[in-house]
């Protein structure tokens, strides 16, 4: 059974969350605030966290980057705050999903059972060496030439796509809505971030490409010689 962490400070949200989400088959665990949301990440093994951003003592949009610093489990933001320029560097800096209060009970089971889905999918462990790069997915890890660039959550599962399935153009569509598991409303800022992000620091241990861009169509793990840069 997957354990999820509900962070919300309105006790009535947070019960009503809960409740939902135990009646479609998940154990939950409640806190109020964000000091005792990183206190509890520390001590227990999640499988999701719900997280409330306007949080008593530390924020959620702290409380997230301290979940990435040595987490990937998938992160559904819940917040009032509905810009999109709020959303859109919430999921840059690591959310998988974003919901707008007021929120459907029934969206919110849907979102969790597909970012789980998708989180556990992902997983299946495989120990891949392709050219200088190494993916060891038991340890979430990506050397190049024995060295890790410390790679971000989201970096990370978007070059083992990448590596995974070295035949195939992801689209900005494709990767945006496979690593951040919303639809792709056409903001390419993003995309061309974390794959900037992803090549200078590939570049530090290595002079070889391993991202190409296919002009017009998207992104594919680069083969030999390849040095087109987008």
């Amino acid at each position: 059974m997957e354990r999820i962490l509900i962070i919300e400070d309105e006790k009535d949200v947070n019960r009503l969350l809960a409740q939902t989400l135990q009646d479609n088959g998940y154990e939950t665990f409640s806190v109020y605030n964000g000091l005792d949301a990183v206190k509890i990440l520390e001590e227990g093994q999640f499988q999701m966290v719900l997280l409330d951003l306007m949080l008593p003592y530390k924020s959620g949009d702290e409380v997230l980057k301290d979940i990435r610093k040595t987490s990937d489990i998938p992160v559904i933001v819940i917040s009032a705050k509905d810009m999109v320029r709020t959303k859109v560097d919430l999921l840059a800096a690591g959310a998988d999903d974003y919901i707008t209060k007021p929120f459907d009970l029934e969206e919110v089971a849907a979102r969790v059972e597909s970012n789980i889905r998708r989180y556990n999918s992902r997983n299946i462990i495989q120990h891949i060496i392709y050219k200088e790069l190494e993916l060891d997915e038991e340890g979430k890890i990506i050397k190049i030439n024995g060295h890790e660039p410390g790679f971000t959550a989201k970096e990370y599962h978007m070059l083992v796509l990448f590596i995974k399935y070295p035949d195939k153009v992801f689209s900005k569509a494709n990767l945006y809505e496979t690593i951040w598991g919303e639809e792709y409303m056409g903001d390419d800022n993003v995309i061309k971030t974390h794959i900037s992000n992803i090549r200078n620091k590939i570049k530090i241990y290595s002079s070889n490409e391993y991202i190409e861009t296919v002009w017009g169509l998207g992104y594919r793990l680069a083969k030999p010689d390849t040095t087109q840069h987008g």
